[in-house]
């Protein structure tokens, strides 16, 4: 099952996606959030009983979870882009959070800022939570998630250098985005079987298997879970692999005009264009 949050003739919505519409379901919960806390089972009820329909072309995605509880992400969580960004192995998960608004949905433009040229695509698989966990072993926490997405995570990679902490090179506005719907976890068999491919302007610039991750998703679940509770809603993105662009010769930076895909077979493609910074405030 597919699930996505929109905004529909001025309204934000979220419903079950079909091959060319899309089942609103808000009547029965009032967003995306209050929908997994009640389970992916009393979901696809709902959806089984629903009638109206509303055609995919008419909508304006939003990111799947609009307004999270938590966006966490893991850093250097594949040994090939550790490796090309001269770092070492991490011995446990390296963490750092995103504010919501620095997301925008599938087809919105994601923005690069004017005071920075270094703005970077990071292709990466998102786990969406389903119900609330805290201190879950790793053996177990496949039963808190809900589904996955596709994230592109993005960097002001100069900004993320002017300390140790990289949480400004992380949360520039509408600089990253997450869609276009979740996947329910009954989809996939495993996260680990799935590829992750991005495209800048149709160009494979990242391939990889999310196999390759060094903390796969029990792990990262169970070790976030140690410290915080995490809550139906809540995403973790697990990281990026190698071919990133700070690491090429010359660095290969997304610019106004470019289109970024990332693509996981088996869960969705997220295309946005980039844009240059304006002033004006979005909608």
């Amino acid at each position: 099952m597919r699930l996505a949050s929109y905004r529909w003739q001025g309204i934000e919505g979220w419903g079950q996606v079909l091959e060319a519409s899309i089942v609103p379901l808000a009547d029965a919960w009032p967003c995306m959030r209050t929908a997994l806390a009640a389970g992916v089972d009393a979901i696809a009820a709902a959806a089984d009983g629903a009638r109206a329909r509303i055609p995919l072309e008419a909508v304006e995605w939003l990111p799947p979870v609009p307004r999270p509880d938590k966006i966490l992400c893991v850093g250097l969580n594949y040994a090939s882009h550790a490796g090309e960004a001269g770092r070492e192995l991490p011995r446990y998960p390296s963490l750092f959070p995103r504010f919501a608004d620095s997301f925008v949905g599938h087809g919105q433009a994601v923005v690069r800022p004017s005071c920075s040229e270094a703005f970077d695509y990071e292709g990466e698989l998102g786990v969406v939570i389903g119900r609330p966990v805290r201190g879950v072993s790793a053996a177990e926490a496949m039963s808190c998630v809900a589904g996955y997405c596709c994230l592109a995570e993005n960097s002001v990679r100069d900004f993320q250098r002017h300390s140790a902490q990289v949480t400004a090179g992380k949360n520039f506005e509408r600089s990253g985005s997450i869609g276009p719907w979740i996947v329910t976890r009954d989809e996939i068999d495993s996260p680990a079987d799935l590829r992750l491919v991005t495209r800048l302007n149709g160009q494979v610039v990242q391939d990889a298997s999310v196999g390759d991750m060094l903390f796969d998703v029990p792990a990262i679940i169970a070790y976030v879970s140690t410290f915080t509770t995490l809550h139906p809603g809540d995403i973790i993105a697990t990281g990026t692999p190698q071919g990133v662009g700070m690491s090429r010769n010359p660095p290969l930076w997304m610019a106004p005009g470019d289109v970024l895909d990332v693509e996981i077979a088996g869960v969705g493609l997220l295309r946005n264009p980039v844009v240059a910074f304006e002033h004006e405030v979005p909608a």
